[in-house]
């Protein structure tokens, strides 16, 4: 079945107190999603972030982030008050958050929230912990931990809790009780009111595609509690991080840092972490896109320490043996693979033999340096099953990158699309209807192209820091007319809800 769907990470929904959040807008999108005919939104990964604020560098890969808890429904519940709320500094620039002050206002209100929830009086509180307390107690001290020393990384701490000795976890869970309880309730509020959320929208026959970094971040609660799963010497510090090589976009290659998988471990334990990973993101979405799947089969290793990512060399990776065991511990489940990238023969194989479809990105399409009809992102090229996007969140917007490419490869799209007119103000228009006029089975578009916005408005630019994450939606920008048009082009399209 032919289907659409609108990318908008839930920091960008326009909610009051600075920053998109579980509240009446998540609802209210809800809503718009289903009048403009959609069948699917999707989100960026849901995890509490730490420096640099990327969703995909995250303290837990099972935690939620607390900036998504709707203090709305906290004051409704009687445990903050609208006065609080009002009174705190949350940024003054409706669409863009501002993390240095989210951070420092949101904090302190849902402390207070906690402080007077008595939740320890609270039974769905105590079928939550005994639901999650696999992850959740060691998240819980982690950050205990963390806040005690100053936000330090966890390879910064004392020997003892650093390398989890048994008196010293006792220690800290003694002293750092009501610490450990507070991000405990926070976790409990999040998966409240996000399953909330989610059974809305799946009674609105809203699906929500989830996004799952296939790493984690070193300064997790993850490497914190499980070393045996990664690359770590004795001290638990990494032997090689990942990474990607050097390429035409960038000279010294991509380091990104994260500790690798012992892979070998992960096989002589039925890949079992990996089995509650996916199960939980199961529970949490009901489509998982996973990022990087080209590190299933092969993954890039870069020695700890190096600076640049020129040292690295490709390791084998799982293969199809960690799909098998999903299978016989899930059945089938609905996969996107984003397949993005320099993509080998090997990781078409790999992605096949899934059966997930992958991504074709239509910005992708239009290189001058591959002039031949053979280009794997031209639409003509498509296989039914894959996921078209005109771009994602790591991509410009599409007017942006229209006037950002070259003169020859303006030309390219305009002849791709007959489209000869002298202006290029409306050509995201005729991208967009290209996109959805492809034969793949599922269309998904940023919504931010639907507007037709320009850079100022793009969520990420890969390898920088301090300007990205921020974009939000003004309230009231989405009008009815657009999602009217974006219904309609729904139904020419063969995609409608």
């Amino acid at each position: 079945m032919r289907a659409s769907g609108i990318l908008l990470p839930i920091s960008s929904l326009p909610s009051k107190y600075g920053i998109g959040c579980f509240s009446k807008s998540a609802y209210e999108f809800v809503d718009q999603l289903k009048r403009a005919g959609q069948r699917y939104w999707q989100i960026l990964p849901l995890g509490p972030t730490g420096y640099g604020d990327s969703p995909y560098q995250s303290f837990s890969t099972f935690a939620g982030n607390p900036y998504f808890i709707s203090l709305e429904d906290l004051i409704e519940e009687g445990v903050l008050s609208q006065e609080e709320c009002d009174s705190a500094d949350f940024g003054s620039i409706p669409v863009s958050v501002d993390y240095g002050k989210i951070y420092k206002a949101r904090f302190p209100l849902l402390r207070k929230a906690y402080e007077r929830s008595r939740i320890s009086e609270d039974p769905g509180f105590w079928k939550f912990m005994e639901e999650n307390s696999w992850w959740v107690r060691d998240y819980a001290i982690f950050m205990a931990v963390k806040d005690l020393f100053g936000g330090k990384s966890w390879d910064k701490w004392p020997e003892d809790i650093r390398k989890r000795w048994g008196y010293s976890m006792d220690y800290y869970q003694r002293e750092l009780y009501f610490d450990i309880e507070f991000y405990e309730y926070l976790q409990y509020v999040f998966l409240k009111q996000w399953n909330r959320l989610k059974t809305y929208a799946n009674e609105n026959g809203i699906q929500i595609i989830g996004d799952i970094p296939i790493y984690v971040a070193f300064d997790s609660a993850d490497t914190w509690a499980n070393p045996q799963l990664f690359q770590l010497d004795g001290e638990n510090m990494p032997t090689a991080v990942a990474g990607c090589p050097p390429d035409g976009f960038a000279a010294d290659g991509q380091l990104w840092g994260n500790p690798l998988y012992r892979w070998d471990y992960h096989r002589d334990t039925g890949f079992g972490w990996w089995m509650s990973r996916l199960s939980y993101c199961f529970k949490l979405y009901d489509v998982v896109r996973i990022d990087h799947f080209r590190g299933f089969d092969e993954y890039f290793s870069i020695p700890f320490g190096d600076t640049t990512a020129h040292n690295g060399h490709w390791e084998k990776g799982p293969g199809m043996e960690i799909f098998w065991r999903m299978r016989e511990c899930m059945g089938d489940r609905a996969v996107i693979a984003e397949d993005l990238g320099y993509v080998t023969d090997s990781v078409r194989r790999l992605v096949r033999d899934t059966g997930f479809p992958g991504m074709k990105v239509l910005e992708f399409a239009f290189d001058s340096r591959d002039t031949g009809s053979a280009n794997d992102y031209l639409p003509h090229n498509y296989p039914v099953n894959s996921v078209v996007y005109t771009g994602t969140h790591d991509n410009e917007t599409l007017t942006g990158w229209f006037a950002g490419i070259r003169p020859e490869e303006r030309r390219m799209v305009r002849s791709y699309l007959n489209n000869f007119r002298d202006s290029g103000e409306e050509i995201y228009w005729d991208m967009v209807c290209t996109a959805m006029a492809s034969v793949s089975r599922l269309c998904v578009i940023p919504l931010q192209d639907y507007f037709g916005y320009d850079n100022s408005c793009r969520m990420n630019q890969p390898s920088t820091l301090g300007k990205n994450w921020k974009w939000r939606l003004k309230e009231g920008e989405l009008t009815e007319e657009l999602l009217e048009k974006i219904r309609e082009l729904t139904a020419w399209y063969g995609r409608l809800y």
